[in-house]
């Protein structure tokens, strides 16, 4: 079975699919690997440290060659046009976005899988790219947030007087927000945590954070590790809750996403007017709508005096760890599904049946169907 791996398309991805190290392993389980040139670049890996690994490193027209095609972003319509027909393509898809590339998988009968439908089961964990790249997003979050704010983290005295401890304030306590709380917590801030899920109060204190709880929470409906429904009277005293203690912040950094849905507005205009001079927002669900009502993708904005960050790829920002745990991520779902032979699919499966997206012709999976056809 040959993979390939091409480079990414998307304007300011760095990442790339397959690191070296993994791509050894696969090659000692008598995969063959075809890598596009300049593929590894922006995460640090040279076309050199390719072929050291066994890979071939060669031309796209090599790579489309391949029996599936591995990237980190969905693939384009002309890259799906340049596929074999029947072959196969793996990729971060958020496949319910983008009916129209869909269709043209379809037309080539080309078998789709979706790094971001992996279900979030314990056997799954190793597969998990959502989780591996929050992770690194939570802590970048926290790196920018302090980059832009014009004082310091940590309490400290001085013969000079004392300095108090920056206040940090984050919306979600997912794997983003608790690496937030996490590092912002060995950065000597002191952190308060809201989320819609009162089951994260307990993992929020245990890393030093103190639990900002919403009267209603116990409603909120929870699928998948995402808030599914969120009322608007709730959404409403969430929103109270964060008046009062937004405008004591220093940083604020927004999580929430709602699946298959956009990001609730939890910041609005009037609370940025509200904060203090000199504050910092980073909003790390502007790819999904923003959860600050005038953050601005993929800019860095100032407006009432507050640095808002509208960073959308955080992980590509640590390309070189981001590209090691995708690649694993990756390959182990490849390695759950196929052999050097070639596929061996269970459709009915659990991991099989969450990730399949695009088979025979047909979009098969079932929450994409569901929002596709309301």
């Amino acid at each position: 079975m040959k993979i390939g791996v091409l480079k990414e398309t998307k304007t300011g991805e760095k990442r790339v699919a397959l690191s070296p190290d993994v791509i050894k392993q696969l090659i000692k389980k008598e995969f063959s690997v075809a890598v596009e040139q300049g593929a590894g670049t922006g995460s640090n890996f040279s076309d050199e440290d390719y072929k050291e690994a066994g890979a071939v490193v060669g031309s796209i027209q090599d790579v489309f060659a391949s029996d599936v095609l591995l990237k980190v972003n969905l693939f384009s319509k002309e890259e799906v046009a340049q596929m074999q027909n029947g072959s196969a393509c793996m990729s971060i898809m958020y496949a319910y976005n983008y009916p129209e590339i869909l269709d043209e998988m379809n037309k080539k009968s080309i078998m789709s899988f979706s790094m971001d439908a992996v279900p979030r089961i314990s056997r799954a964990q190793k597969m998990d790219c959502l989780s591996s790249q929050a992770n690194l997003a939570g802590y970048k979050s926290v790196i920018l947030g302090a980059n832009y704010l014009e004082k310091i983290f940590p309490l400290m005295m001085t013969a000079s007087g004392t300095i108090t401890p920056a206040k940090v304030l984050i919306f979600g306590a997912g794997v983003a927000g608790l690496q937030a709380v996490a590092t912002a917590k060995r950065l000597g801030a002191v952190v308060e945590v809201s989320d819609v899920r009162p089951e994260t109060k307990e993992q929020v204190e245990s890393l030093g954070g103190r639990f900002l709880t919403v009267e209603g929470a116990d409603e909120v409906k929870v699928e998948g590790g995402y808030a599914s429904e969120v009322s608007a009277e709730f959404l409403q005293k969430q929103k109270e809750l964060i008046q009062s203690k937004i405008k004591d912040s220093d940083l604020v950094i927004t999580t929430a996403l709602v699946m298959g849905k956009k990001s609730p507005i939890l910041v609005t205009e009037e609370m940025v007017k509200s904060m203090k001079k000199g504050a910092v927002i980073v909003d790390m669900a502007v790819e999904s709508g923003g959860n600050c009502e005038i953050s601005e993708k993929d800019q860095i904005v100032q407006k009432y005096g507050v640095t808002i960050i509208g960073e959308s790829n955080l992980p590509s920002l640590l390309s070189t760890n981001a590209s090691q745990l995708y690649a694993t991520n990756i390959s182990t779902l490849l390695l759950h599904l196929a052999t050097k032979d070639g596929f061996n699919l269970d459709r009915e499966e659990e991991i099989t049946k969450g990730v399949l997206i695009t088979y025979e012709g047909q979009v098969v999976h079932e929450f994409t169907n569901k929002i596709l056809n309301k």
